[in-house]
């Protein structure tokens, strides 16, 4: 608990100045909760699959989801990856977070390593150790983006995995293909000398959610013993409802104990199988998303304020969030200097990369423009 995350923290400190000085006087930046109302196609799938009754539509199902909501996912990422992927190598899962614990516990033994390039989500430290794992957190480079050498470097006889989330929270980093193609690279020649697999885990929630013609490059066609795990909690607005799956690359080794060991831990830890509305509605939306530009003007916007006021960035590429250089090396420091100004973020420390804040862009225009002010006076402290 004194580890716990620090977007929490913030979020709590949030609710206590907002009935303090009123909701509109607060600026809060803590958690990424997408602002964005869910396609009008999902509430018109969800009515039907609610007042369409049918027997046993709410009863027990498969551990790995319907068979014909893992088809459609399947097909949906045959294309998207150009490789054939079949309905059987699909787990659907209570969102992100379950899948990639559902991942970790059927890969990991006690003491097995995960590499982790940092900033990450610090939710990974927590979902490694669950298991006896062994969180093993390496840089990136000076632009966010991975750093194959230092990976490399960091591989030893108890690598079980690297765990890479692109596009990046906090970051909005997207790993370009030359970078996914050389550690694809990498992990064939590490698992070739070691004489065993070591696993690729792409967490990609934020896949959908990019900008300017970028693309995440395919982590299947990279790599054979890759798993992509996702959501539907921010391309369609849906965080709540826990819905999101496991995809394993068909070339994976073994293939069928990792589908057997996925589908066991789906049910052994508790999760049984992901919610049964939200799959027979999801089965629908299959390469669907948000309106994408409502978050691309926003990340214009919030660059251009705080560009102006000094703060140095890397534009992100992806997903919804900034993380500029704090001018202090003291980043909780100066994450306290704007609460004074009722501006809530994340410092960099609570991602594993202090010198840095983070700002969720998935706000109501009026609470970036209102935070203009108190993100400028306290820039003038430090920026001539």
């Amino acid at each position: 608990m004194e580890n716990a995350s620090w977007i929490r923290k913030m979020f709590e400190q949030g609710a206590i100045l907002k009935k303090q000085y009123g909701e509109d006087k607060v600026y809060d930046f803590s958690l990424g909760n997408p602002n964005i109302e869910p396609p009008e196609q999902f509430f018109d799938l969800l009515k039907d699959a609610i007042c369409n009754r049918k027997p046993l539509q709410h009863g027990y199902m498969s551990n790995a989801g319907y068979p014909d909501t893992r088809q459609a996912v399947a097909e949906y990422l045959s294309e998207e990856h150009g490789i054939e992927i079949f309905g059987d190598q699909i787990v659907m899962t209570c969102g992100a977070g379950g899948a990639l614990n559902v991942a970790l516990k059927t890969i990991l033994d006690p003491g097995d390593e995960v590499i982790v390039p940092v900033p990450y989500f610090v939710e990974y430290n927590f979902y490694i150790d669950n298991y006896g794992g062994v969180s093993k957190l390496v840089k990136t480079t000076d632009d966010f983006n991975l750093d194959v050498g230092a990976i490399g470097a960091a591989i030893s006889e108890r690598t079980k995995a690297v765990l890479i989330n692109s596009p990046n929270n906090p970051t909005g980093r997207v790993y370009d293909k030359k970078t996914i193609q050389a550690l694809g690279a990498l992990l064939d020649r590490e698992s070739a000398r070691l004489g065993r697999e070591i696993y690729l885990i792409s967490d990609e929630p934020y896949s959908k959610i990019v900008y300017d013609g970028v693309r995440v490059p395919s982590i299947l066609q990279a790599y054979k013993n890759s798993l992509i795990i996702t959501s539907y909690s921010k391309d369609l607005s849906l965080p709540g409802e826990r819905l999101g799956f496991i995809a394993v690359n068909p070339a994976l080794a073994p293939l069928d104990k990792m589908m057997g060991g996925l589908i066991f831990c789906n049910r052994t830890l508790g999760f049984v199988n992901a919610p049964a509305t939200m799959q027979r509605v999801v089965r629908h939306l299959q390469g669907v998303s948000v309106d994408i530009n409502f978050y691309k003007r926003k990340r214009d916007r919030f660059c251009e304020l705080l560009g102006g006021m000094g703060y140095q960035f890397h534009k992100p590429e992806g997903a919804f969030y900034l993380f500029p250089k704090a001018p202090l090396a003291d980043d909780v420091q100066f994450v306290m200097e704007l609460q004074q100004e009722r501006i809530l973020v994340v410092p960099g420390s609570g991602f594993g990369c202090p010198g840095y804040f983070r700002i969720a862009y998935c706000v109501d225009d009026l609470m970036i423009e209102g935070s203009t002010e108190g993100f400028a006076r306290v820039a003038g402290k430090y920026f001539s």
